[in-house]
């Protein structure tokens, strides 16, 4: 089986919540505008943005980007890689939305997708002024949120009424050269029930093989109840660590994942779990890094890492999101010495 090897932006300056200036990654454009023409040039095939406007990994007081500037300056600086930028409805109108994605798709066409987010962050929301209502009534206005999206990019002109969004013959032009893929994630019934009808693609948290199997089988069999077919496509974040040897994978996992809960970012890591109707408790060591990136073990000899690459590729993973410290010099080791032991489905988009 094959898979698309991607990454995850580091819009919050790193990955790691236990290990501080000493990651090496500022949330500054310079940075990120290296990591990704660094990941264009070997070949990666998407990247996620995600957004969040304040900063879950280092503090609320760090610095964090914002993602759609982010994602127009990367999109701009390189000619291949596909830019899966994060929406919360909740903080967007759709209509704006619609015409920032075609304008995006001007800019780089072909080369756009969202990760529709129904949020989970309360103080963000009230920081920030965003719309942050029940976790079912998250993925309703979702659900409606990306009709609208859809229409606008289909007719001219549209309109619609539902419960969160009504327009009257709006106009969005120009239409993206091609529908966006959009993704979504969630865990619960009511996000996976919604995410089977709305969504193209799902991306989920990191898992053990087991667990991703599950979770794969579970959404591809709603998304034929309601549409007659599987998901096109299946994202998972993980962070990966890839040494000559194991005991130095080893080692460098025990260093990033040693614990202090007064740390910074320890307090946005419990309001997630409070706001979030997961499937399984995380630990304290997931805490270190997020979305679940150490649980499906991506850690040890290059050889190793693809093995357990592979087996995600057959248990349903179709795009691996990676998240590695420090970025760009880690994504390099991994295209030297895992990209050829993995085949990838379609290495770059055009």
């Amino acid at each position: 089986m094959s898979i698309d090897l991607g990454y995850w932006t580091p819009v919050y300056g790193g990955f790691l919540r236990n290990v501080g200036h000493e990651e090496g990654m500022a949330a500054t454009w310079e940075s990120i505008r290296d990591i990704s023409v660094t990941a264009d040039r070997l070949g990666f095939h998407t990247t996620l943005v995600p957004e969040l406007y304040l900063n879950d990994r280092k503090g609320v007081e760090a610095p964090s980007l914002e993602a759609w500037s982010l994602s127009s300056a990367i999109l701009a600086v390189t000619d291949r890689l596909r830019v899966m930028t994060a929406v919360r409805p909740g903080f967007h109108l759709p209509a704006v939305l619609a015409k920032t994605v075609s304008t995006l798709d001007s800019i780089a066409p072909g080369r756009v997708a969202l990760n529709v987010v129904a949020a989970w962050w309360a103080e963000e929301a009230r920081q920030f002024g965003g719309r942050f209502t029940t976790h079912d009534a998250r993925y309703v206005q979702a659900e409606e949120f990306v009709r609208v999206l859809r229409g606008l990019w289909e007719k001219t002109p549209f309109s619609f009424a539902g419960d969160y969004y009504e327009f009257e013959d709006t106009i969005v032009e120009p239409k993206p050269s091609a529908p966006p893929v959009i993704f979504a994630g969630g865990e619960s019934e009511a996000g996976k029930d919604a995410i089977a009808r709305f969504s193209d693609a799902y991306v989920m948290h990191g898992g053990t093989l087991d667990e991703v199997r599950a979770n794969v089988g579970d959404i591809n069999e709603r998304s034929l109840r309601a549409h007659g077919r599987e998901i096109s496509e299946i994202g998972m974040p993980a962070y990966v660590i890839v040494r000559d040897t194991e005991a130095e994978a080893q080692r460098e996992l025990e260093r990033i994942t040693d614990v202090d809960p007064s740390s910074p970012g320890y307090a946005s890591f419990e309001e997630f779990q409070r706001n979030s109707k997961l499937s399984l408790e995380l630990t304290k060591r997931e805490y270190s890094v997020g979305t679940r990136g150490l649980r499906p073990n991506l850690v040890g000899t290059p050889e190793q890492v693809a093995e357990r690459i592979h087996a995600y590729a057959d248990a349903g993973i179709s795009l691996l999101l990676i998240q590695s410290s420090p970025l760009k010099e880690e994504l390099e080791r991994i295209a030297e010495q895992v990209f050829p032991l993995v085949p990838q489905r379609g290495a770059a988009l055009v």
